[in-house]
C-alpha cells in the first residue's frame, strides 16, 4: 500500500485469523470507498500498523498467537492515531471493558450486521481518537480527579472517573449500574460532556415515570392522527437527540413491547414515528441506567437478553455511599455550603456533626445525604449545626417511616391513614414554624415540591 495523504485518511486494516471474514470485510470497506488490506495474524497486523498509517483497523479478539487485545495494546505505541474496532464471536463483558480501557472505539460481536458495522466504522473515522485520552496508561494527575458535577476521591470513585474518561470518546453503549441515589445521571452527563458529542443535545428519558403507551410516543415520536389527541406531529426524544446522547434512566422498568422497539432502533440505527411510514436515520449515543438486577430479570423473562447485551457493552458500577465513607464529610461540606449560600444562612457544620454524618450508612446514598444536609441548612437554629440538630432531623425521618410502615391495627378510632396524617401535620407545622412561614423553604426542608406541600396543607386544613 502506497502512503499518500488520501490513503492515510481512508485506509482500513482488517486483522482476522478467518481469511474468509477478512476478505468479506475488505470487500465491504472497498465498496464504501476505503482502501483496505486484510491480514490473518496479530503479528502481521501490528507490523503493518508500524509500517503504514491507517485511519482505522477492525481487529478480531480471539486469534492464535498474538490476540486482538495484545494487538490493541501494542497499537497504542505503534500507531496511536488508528481508531480500532474490536470484533469477536466469543466476547464477554469483561473483554469489552478491557478493550475500552485499552483504547478501542467500539466492541462488536459476530455475526455482525454489515450495515451496522459500516456505520460504526464511518463514525469511528469521523470521531477519530485523541491518543492521550485513550492511551492505556495511568491518567495524569490533571485527569485523575473528579469529573464535572461529581464529587468524591475514594479509590472506587477514581476508578469510575477513569472508566468514564476512557469510554466517553467511543461509540459504545454504556450501562450505569448502582443503587438509587448514587449519581447515575451525573455519570451519564459526564460521558456526554467528555465525548465528541458534547456540543450536541443531552436528552433524558425517565422510563419508570411514564406509562408504556406514553413512553413509546416520548421515545419515538408520533405523526398527526396516530392516536386520539395526536393533533400534530411530535418528534420523539431519540430524534431530538440527533448528534448527541440519549440517557435512558431506569431502563429496567420498560415493558417487553417497548424493549423490542428500542432494540430495533439500536440495531438498525433507524426509527419510525408512531403512525408514520417515513424511516429516519438515528445518530445518537445511548447511555442507560438502572438500580435493578437486570441479570435476574433476564433469567425470569422480564428483560430481553439481546437488549441487555446491547446495552451492557461498557458497564459502569457506582459504589454505594457506605462503601466510600471517606467521601461523606467532603460531600456534606460541599452540599451544606451550597445550601447556605442559596438560602442566605451563614452557618457552620461542627466537626462532631461531620463525624456523625460519616458514621452513618446512608441507604439513600448521596441523594439522601444531600437532602438531610440541605434541611439542616434551612432548619438549624445556628450558627453552628450540632449533632443534636442532625439527630432531630434523622429522628423526624424515622418517625415518619415507622408510621408509614406500621402494621394496621384494629382500632375503632384510628387507622393507618389518620396516623400518617397526624405525623404529617406535626412535621409540617414544626417545619413551617422553623422556616418563619416560608412555604418554599419548608417544602425543600420536607423534601417535597411546593405544589405537594400546598395540597397537603389544604387536605390537612392548614391552608
Amino acid at each position: 500500500m502506497h502512503e499518500t495523504p488520501d490513503t492515510a485518511h481512508r485506509a482500513v486494516l482488517i486483522i482476522d485469523d478467518d481469511e474468509a471474514v477478512g476478505m468479506v470485510l475488505a470487500a465491504l470497506c472497498r465498496q464504501r470507498g476505503f482502501e483496505a488490506l486484510a491480514v490473518t495474524t496479530g503479528a502481521a497486523g501490528l507490523a503493518e500498523l508500524q509500517r503504514t498509517p491507517y485511519e482505522a483497523a477492525i481487529v478480531d479478539l480471539r486469534m492464535p498467537g498474538m490476540s486482538g487485545l495484545e494487538v490493541l495494546e501494542r497499537a497504542q505505541t505503534a500507531s496511536p492515531e488508528t481508531a480500532i474496532v474490536m470484533l469477536t464471536a466469543h466476547g464477554t463483558v469483561a473483554d469489552a471493558v478491557r478493550a475500552m480501557k485499552l483504547g478501542a472505539v467500539e466492541f462488536m460481536q459476530k455475526p455482525f450486521d454489515r450495515e451496522e458495522l459500516m456505520f460504526v466504522l464511518e463514525r469511528a473515522l469521523a470521531i477519530g481518537r485523541r491518543a492521550a485520552s485513550l492511551a492505556p496508561v495511568t491518567a495524569p494527575a490533571s485527569q485523575a480527579g473528579p469529573l464535572d458535577g461529581m464529587l468524591g476521591s475514594a479509590a472506587t470513585m477514581r476508578d469510575v472517573y477513569d472508566l468514564v474518561r476512557r469510554a466517553a470518546p467511543s461509540l459504545a453503549t454504556v450501562l450505569v449500574r448502582g443503587e438509587s441515589g448514587t449519581g447515575k445521571e451525573l455519570v451519564a452527563r459526564a460521558l456526554h460532556s467528555e465525548s465528541k458529542r458534547a456540543a450536541g443535545p443531552f436528552v433524558k428519558v425517565h422510563c419508570a415515570a411514564l406509562p408504556d403507551n406514553l413512553l413509546e410516543s416520548e421515545l419515538f415520536g408520533y405523526e398527526k392522527g396516530a392516536f386520539t389527541g395526536a393533533t400534530q406531529r411530535k418528534p420523539g426524544r431519540i430524534e431530538l437527540a440527533q448528534g448527541g446522547t440519549v440517557f435512558l434512566d431506569e431502563i429496567g422498568d420498560i415493558t417487553p413491547a417497548t424493549q423490542v422497539k428500542l432494540l430495533r432502533v439500536m440495531q438498525d440505527k433507524q426509527l419510525e414515528r408512531l403512525g408514520g411510514t417515513q424511516t429516519l436515520d438515528v445518530d445518537v449515543r445511548f447511555v442507560a441506567a438502572t438500580h435493578r438486577d437486570l441479570e435476574a430479570l433476564v433469567r425470569s423473562g422480564g428483560f430481553r437478553e439481546d437488549l441487555f447485551y446491547r446495552l451492557n457493552v461498557v458497564p459502569i458500577w457506582l459504589p454505594p455511599l457506605r462503601a466510600r465513607k471517606e467521601d461523606v464529610a467532603p460531600l456534606a461540606e460541599r452540599f451544606f455550603a451550597d445550601a447556605c449560600r442559596e438560602h442566605g444562612r451563614p452557618l457552620f457544620l461542627a466537626p462532631a456533626t461531620l463525624q456523625a454524618l460519616a458514621a452513618r450508612d446512608w441507604p439513600g446514598n448521596v441523594r439522601q445525604l444531600k437532602n438531610i444536609v440541605e434541611r439542616l441548612a434551612i432548619l438549624a437554629p445556628g450558627p453552628t449545626v450540632q449533632p443534636a440538630d442532625l439527630e432531630r432531623e434523622l429522628g423526624r425521618d424515622r418517625s415518619l417511616a415507622e408510621v408509614a410502615t406500621a402494621p394496621v391495627r384494629a382500632a375503632p378510632s384510628a387507622d393507618l391513614r389518620s396516623e400518617v396524617e397526624r405525623a404529617e401535620l406535626a412535621a409540617i407545622e414544626e417545619t413551617l414554624e422553623r422556616c418563619a412561614g416560608n412555604r418554599s423553604l419548608a417544602a425543600k426542608a420536607l423534601g417535597v415540591s411546593r405544589r405537594t406541600l400546598y395540597n397537603k396543607l389544604a387536605r390537612l386544613g392548614l391552608d
